[in-house]
């Protein structure tokens, strides 16, 4: 069930965080973790009027952000970065992603977040 729903992250990135903590768990999952995906397909349903949108006669602008949390999660101290980027105002790359290890220096964490905007931003260009 799940892995539908990760298909539908490409057009409904207000889904996309609950969904990737949902899986997150996949390999031991719990009650609690089944009756969150069913909590999510209760959105699903209820918001099928939602999606993005790519207007053709808004001008041409690219425009990334990035963002990360030192230490995020409290249980194995690991780190959280994420990126978007947007064309016309409209959402065209999103990334999310927790760090294998746990990073120390902040900075290094925001230098390494600040490098993956640039390589995507160059993709787009």
């Amino acid at each position: 069930m799940i892995g539908s729903i990760l298909y539908l992250i490409a057009s409904r990135p207000d889904i996309m965080f609950s969904v990737c903590l949902c899986a997150r768990y996949q390999s031991n999952p719990m009650e609690s973790h089944l009756s969150a995906v069913k909590r999510i397909m209760r959105y699903l349903l209820g918001t099928t009027n939602l999606g993005l949108w790519y207007p053709k006669n808004m001008p041409f602008n690219l425009v990334g952000y990035s963002d990360s949390n030192f230490v995020g999660c409290k249980i194995d101290r690991k780190s959280t970065s994420g990126t978007c980027h947007f064309i016309r105002s409209t959402l065209v790359s999103l990334h999310s992603k927790k760090k294998n290890s746990v990073v120390l220096p902040y900075l290094l964490l925001k230098q390494n977040i600040l490098l993956l905007e640039v390589v995507v931003l160059k993709f787009f260009r």
